[in-house]
């Protein structure tokens, strides 16, 4: 007997416990990340005085309120791109030409890439992509506070606050890309590097303005050890070169783009896609120290993405 009102009162517990967690929980998706208002205004702070104070004075409490007040205080799964607008404006900066860098299924590999819009400016190297990139947000119909419990989904409602924020953003950061435009795309990447559905295909591309670009390059790099599911002239790639010829763009293509390449060889100096080979005569060619050969791959390739990366920010 006390062993039976032992398991029905060990049952009520894991019950409550569960009730509780989804009625706390009303979106699939994280919550709004802890301390968003300090992260926020940190990070603008960061990028006007010490990531690109070219762009001048701005007041990042003001872009803040203008950031919040587009979705605080309303149904979460009724966020439109427009009610983004005052923020962007406030937070708007020119894209220098020549730089952008529109990218699908490699985001990590493509800040790495830019360094912080030293060679390119991504869109989260813009300071309107700045402030909010990786983060969550929500609020919450008819109350002011943000909904650090859940926050919804693409796949529970289109209209998020995210999404429909990076929705603007996209839209916004296209339209102002001038001169050769630049696309990095992930050839390892299921499903194809180019997804004919998504940010760029929906966004990005149908907002570019053809009389200020000059030129489309697009770089297809695999993941070192990955799968080659993708290249220029095949499936999904070529759908997007056919795609932007069609539309009157000067188009070219160059698989595994050599600086992007062997930045990913950093982590991978001994794999046999990463191996350099030198022209140096067989005396000159012995190991520099005892460690036959990884010490000198990575000073190897260390060298050479400098010289690369250079070369390609003075292109």
């Amino acid at each position: 007997m006390k062993s039976l009102f032992l398991s029905l009162l060990l049952v009520s517990i894991l019950f409550m416990n569960s009730f509780s967690e989804v009625r706390g929980r009303k979106w699939k998706g994280e919550g709004t990340t802890q301390n968003l208002e300090s992260i926020f205004i940190g990070r603008c702070y960061d990028y006007i005085r010490i990531v690109n104070p070219a762009v001048g004075e701005k007041n990042c409490s003001e872009l803040w309120e203008a950031f919040r007040n587009a979705f605080i205080n309303k149904d979460p799964c009724n966020i439109l791109p427009k009610d983004y607008e005052l923020f962007i404006k406030l937070a708007f900066h020119t894209i220098p030409a020549n730089k952008s860098l529109f990218w699908e299924n490699n985001q990590l590999l493509v800040k790495s890439f830019t360094s912080g819009a030293r060679r390119y400016m991504s869109l989260s190297d813009a300071l309107f992509g700045f402030v909010a990139d990786f983060l969550i947000w929500c609020g919450q119909a008819n109350s002011t506070g943000l909904d650090y419990e859940s926050c919804p989904t693409m796949e529970e409602c289109e209209n998020n606050a995210v999404d429909s924020f990076w929705r603007m953003a996209s839209i916004t950061y296209a339209q102002h890309s001038s001169g050769v435009i630049h696309v990095l795309l992930n050839g390892s990447a299921e499903g194809g590097a180019y997804p004919v559905k998504g940010f760029f295909a929906d966004y990005e591309i149908p907002n570019l303005q053809k009389d200020k670009i000059s030129k489309i390059v697009i770089w297809v790099v695999d993941d070192i050890q990955g799968p080659d599911r993708d290249s220029c002239g095949k499936n999904t790639v070529k759908i997007l070169e056919d795609r932007l010829k069609a539309l009157g763009y000067d188009v070219t293509c160059t698989d595994n783009y050599k600086p992007v390449l062997f930045l990913l060889c950093v982590d991978y100096p001994d794999d046999s896609n990463c191996i350099l080979s030198s022209s140096a005569p067989p005396a000159q060619r012995r190991p520099i120290s005892s460690d036959r050969g990884g010490s000198w791959n990575k000073l190897m390739f260390v060298s050479l993405v400098g010289f690369l990366f250079r070369s390609a920010s003075e292109y």
